[in-house]
Parts: structure tokens; C-alpha cells; sequence
């Protein structure tokens, strides 16, 4: 089952920390010095915020699939919208190993579509060009 997510810019993250807990009813389930994700079941959320961006608010928008097939099939419904897809394939962002691409709605809003591979111990891995997210101002994931 697919995952919706939301990336938000925040200039204070222990203080979004203490917000989104409350909110959320839950604490995150992944927290560093720059980020802190919640993943959510109810409802069904990756929801990340980082100090890493230029400009507090949301970043960017995204779906993360569970399975490979399940990223295939956003891929493909992503093609028959006959937008333009940015592929990163394997990379590295916000602590994960991932197999990603991203859209751009016609409103210029990104979407990340991606499925996890796994967690590493850095943000990200040297490799990731300033152009995976367009502008090169928003995070990587």
C-alpha cells in the first residue's frame, strides 16, 4: 500500500518537533540534528521536516510505494499524464537508500515518488546533482 508524503522547510526543529508530536499524537520515528520524519498509519503519512531548505513551508509532495511493482506503477501513470520525469534511480536522501523520480504538476509543485531501500547514517551521499529538484533550493527527498 502507498504512502503519501509531505517534506516541510522548518527554521526551528525542536520546536516543529514538539508541534508535529502533538499534532500527530505520536513522536517521530526518526529524529537527527537537521530532520525528523513520522511515519504515520493513521492516516497513512511519511511526513519529514528538516532545517535543510532556504525558506520555511511545505517543500515538496510525494508518494512512497512499498513495493518495486508499486513504484513501476506510479512511473507509468506518471508517463500517461505526459509530464516530464526527472529519474534519480538508486540515490541517497534523508537517512534512506532510495529508488526515486520526480514530477512536476502543472501548478510547478514537485512530487517524489520513491521507494525505500533502506536507512543510512548520513542525510545523503555524495552524487545527488543540484538539478534532481529543479531549482537546486529544495531538499533532496
Amino acid at each position: 500500500m502507498k504512502r503519501f508524503h509531505v517534506h516541510a522547510h522548518v527554521d526551528d526543529l525542536q520546536a516543529n518537533i514538539a508541534f508535529y508530536s502533538k499534532l500527530f499524537g505520536a513522536p517521530p520515528t526518526r529524529v537527527e540534528g537537521d530532520y525528523a520524519k513520522w511515519m504515520l498509519e493513521d492516516p497513512r503519512i511519511n511526513f519529514a521536516i528538516s532545517t535543510r531548505g532556504s525558506t520555511p513551508g511545505i517543500d515538496h509532495l510525494g508518494i512512497q510505494a512499498d513495493t518495486e511493482a508499486e513504484l513501476a506503477e506510479m512511473k507509468a501513470r506518471a508517463v500517461s499524464a505526459d509530464v516530464a520525469l526527472h529519474g534519480e534511480g538508486e540515490t541517497t536522501c534523508c537517512y534512506a537508500r532510495s529508488e526515486k523520480y520526480w514530477v512536476t504538476d502543472p501548478q510547478g509543485i514537485p512530487w517524489e515518488q520513491f521507494h525505500t531501500l533502506g536507512a543510512i547514517p548520513v542525510f545523503n551521499e555524495p552524487r545527488v546533482p543540484a538539478a534532481v529538484c529543479g531549482t537546486g533550493t529544495r531538499s533532496c527527498c
